[in-house]
């Protein structure tokens, strides 16, 4: 019988009671880009923390708190650090959603709830491993800490300097990230780097009001061509981005990273069904050659665009302002401030120092080593649970706020969790299966069991 067997017992038994404890958690609406319920969902958090044993505090920053809590182990010499985060994504468009996004329900083995899987989920499962761990051994193996903050889902604007004022409150020999899946094979995915993401807002004003098309077409400047223009000057055809020096500072990949995504499957079919795209840019087959693009190549990705009348029906007008929402994904060694300023020469140099760049938020890639004794052990520890060990991600093509983490802190971050293809995070019906959710709990003791004997 497995050394585990008690724990995964308790795991088992006790699942009802867990996941009632996280739907009073996804209840409480946490929207960071509304505002919503940001202190209310601190409170709660902390108070979760405290019920076991935790020496909690919430403590403010320049937007919503963030919530830190440590309690001691049995082994004082080794700490391990959990980053979450207890803020939602907005649940709109609400009329898409087949049950009320803040009234967590039910159905086929799932929880829906807006934030069920991202992060609330994360938060309690790796809670109900503690409540394991304290039951059976009465003592946590290790020491442990959380840091959950309330703005990932708007970028983590206050996060960084929050890590580098507080790098001692942080300490900790390794950390586990916020957010961990299986793939379309239920294969758990070990993704141990995260590209950085600078993200703008571009506008520009042409008039004070928007005109009569038939009066100002032909004789005045239009907002919506002046931004379309702009952005075109962005990319060529190709998709070869076309700010100067904006390819300069990046790192190549690496052998071992090639090796790493060869060993994956190849996701070109299930990215087809998935998303009903017919190709992918550049005419690419799939393979390894889809898998290096889609994480280490940088991105110049238009998110959203805004101009005049776009209801029901026709309406004549010309008009005076236009904005579009644009990311830039960015891989190692590309900073935000950099491809600001990058971005503002281009513009200026294109004949469009007019379009206004507003920065809304980003932070740099960062990365573990893939190799690293902690990757291994989370690695390893996921075989008896999923009956296969983590599969390897050198580097995912989203964004997160790992690079203080890495360095400012110089904890190696490892990713596990109870995610899946089918979660829906952003999305209207966003759910979480219940045995990810235990086989994420069950991992998590065992993690930090071996963690804490090495």
């Amino acid at each position: 019988m497995s050394e585990f067997a008690p724990f995964d017992k308790y795991l088992d038994k006790n699942l009802d009671e867990s996941i009632q404890e996280l739907s009073e958690l996804c209840a409480q609406p946490s929207v960071a880009a509304q505002n919503w319920g940001m202190q209310e969902t601190a409170q709660m958090v902390a108070e979760m923390l405290i019920k076991r044993g935790f020496k909690a505090e919430i403590m403010p920053t320049g937007g919503a708190p963030v919530v830190i809590a440590e309690r001691a182990g049995a082994r004082r010499d080794k700490t391990l650090l959990f980053y979450n985060h207890y803020d939602v994504q907005p649940a709109e468009p609400l009329e898409l959603w087949e049950s009320p996004a803040f009234e967590p329900t039910l159905r086929d083995d799932k929880l829906y709830a807006r934030g069920v899987s991202d992060d609330k989920g994360h938060i309690t499962s790796r809670l109900f491993a503690i409540d394991a761990l304290l039951a059976e051994d009465g003592e946590l193996p290790c020491n442990i800490k959380f840091v959950i903050e309330g703005e990932e889902e708007i970028g983590s604007v206050h996060l960084p300097d929050f890590i580098e004022k507080n790098q001692e409150l942080l300490a900790a020999d390794a950390c586990v990230w916020e957010f961990g899946a299986v793939n379309f094979e239920e294969v758990p995915m070990q993704y141990v780097g995260l590209r950085g993401i600078c993200y703008v807002e571009l506008s520009v004003e042409t008039a004070e009001i928007d005109v009569h098309s038939g009066l100002g077409g032909s004789i005045f400047p239009n907002a919506a061509w002046r931004l379309v223009w702009a952005l075109n000057s962005l990319k060529d055809e190709d998709e070869h981005i076309r700010i100067p020096g904006f390819y300069d500072p990046l790192v190549p990949y690496t052998g071992r990273d090639k090796e790493l995504l060869a060993a994956l499957p190849d996701p070109a079919d299930e990215y087809k069904t998935r998303y009903g795209v017919k190709s992918f840019l550049k005419d690419l087959p799939g393979g390894v050659d889809l898998r290096l693009a889609e994480v280490f190549e940088p991105t110049c990705t238009v998110c959203g665009l805004t101009s005049g009348y776009q209801g029901e029906g026709s309406k004549t007008v010309l008009p005076a302002r236009a904005s579009a929402k644009v990311d830039f994904r960015l891989v190692p060694n590309q900073t935000p401030p950099e491809v600001l300023e990058q971005l503002r020469a281009h513009l200026d140099a294109e004949g469009f120092s007019d379009i206004e760049i507003k920065f809304l938020g980003g932070g740099p890639p960062a990365r573990t080593d893939p190799d690293d004794p902690f990757i291994k052990t989370v690695v390893e520890t996921a075989t008896e649970i999923y009956g296969t060990p983590m599969q390897i991600v050198p580097m995912i093509g989203g964004s997160g706020p790992n690079y203080p983490f890495v360095h400012v802190l110089n904890q190696p971050v490892a990713t596990a969790g109870c995610g899946y293809p089918g979660t829906n995070a952003h999305a209207p019906n966003e759910n979480m299966r219940l045995d990810l959710y235990v086989k994420h709990a069950k991992h998590v003791v065992r993690i930090l069991k071996e963690f804490s004997a090495n």
